[in-house]
């Protein structure tokens, strides 16, 4: 088995529940483990893994279309992976929001999903 790991990327989006942030924005960080099952011996083409630059494409793309939820955008940047990149099999995926609206709070915020091929 092969793991491939996206990890701290940084956006900057307009994920969330009130206006104020679908306005202002925040920052993001984004979190993506791959895992490939199927791997030959030896890899000698990128055909024959998965291409990280193409999923942080993907991710990007999305992360650019504003969303209430980040429950929502961890579950379609899953659905987007498994749809284009047919050698992954199982995916996770994390979202911070690094500055959340939440009066005297400090930290983070995340959300998790996984999703497995069928």
């Amino acid at each position: 088995m092969l793991s491939i790991r996206l990890n701290n990327l940084l956006f900057y989006a307009y994920h969330g529940l009130y206006e104020a942030e679908r306005i202002i924005g925040n920052e993001f960080e984004v979190n993506i483990t791959i895992l490939q099952y199927e791997v030959k011996e030896t890899i000698t083409s990128i055909n024959e893994t998965i291409n990280y630059a193409a999923i942080y494409e993907l991710v990007a793309l999305r992360m650019k279309q504003p969303t209430l939820l980040l429950e929502t955008v961890a579950q379609d940047i899953c659905k987007l992976i498994l749809k284009n990149f047919s050698l992954v099999d199982n995916i996770l995926v994390s979202i911070k929001k690094l500055h959340p609206p939440i009066t005297s709070f400090q930290g983070n915020v995340e959300v998790c999903f996984e999703m497995k091929r069928m």
